[in-house]
């Protein structure tokens, strides 16, 4: 097998494995309207209904980063994150310095998608990362600008 059959079928396997989007929601818009909102390489973007994850934004690599949690000790994942979403209210947000010189910082932000079952988490991590409350605002309008919840 060539390098490049190989290389075909590695990707066309890890696109099989990877969540899709909620159903109705154009995946290829859905990953636009979170590229213009808050795309990043750091970035990644969870979207769960019944515990399950249903769409990714974001490397496998970038969301399975241990960060820190900012609004207690230790480290999490943005999976351990939605896991925790709150499901009605307002979302959750929190961030802080990513490393110990504060030249880097991470943000995350969790909540429900307005006017529908799903929940969201999404972590940012960077030089110039927003606050998680921008992160919150900047996707809960790209998930309207996608289908996802009421639109804009």
């Amino acid at each position: 097998m060539t390098r490049a059959a190989a290389a075909l079928c590695l990707t066309a396997l890890l696109a099989a494995c990877s969540p899709r989007a909620p159903e109705g929601v154009d995946r290829a818009v859905l990953d636009e309207a979170i590229s213009v909102a808050i795309g990043d390489p750091g970035t990644c973007v969870l979207i769960g209904k019944g515990g399950k994850v249903v769409y990714q934004y974001g490397s496998h690599m970038v969301c399975g980063r241990e960060l820190p949690a900012c609004e207690k000790p230790g480290l999490r994942t943005v999976d351990d994150l939605l896991k925790s979403a709150p499901t009605s209210g307002p979302a959750r947000t929190a961030s802080c310095p990513s490393n110990p010189d504060g030249s880097r910082g991470v943000a995350w932000a969790a909540g429900a998608i307005q006017d529908t079952d799903f929940v969201y988490a999404a972590v940012m991590e960077g030089e110039r990362t927003p606050p998680g409350i921008v992160i919150a605002e900047k996707l809960g309008a790209a998930f309207a600008r996608a289908g996802l919840g009421p639109k804009q």
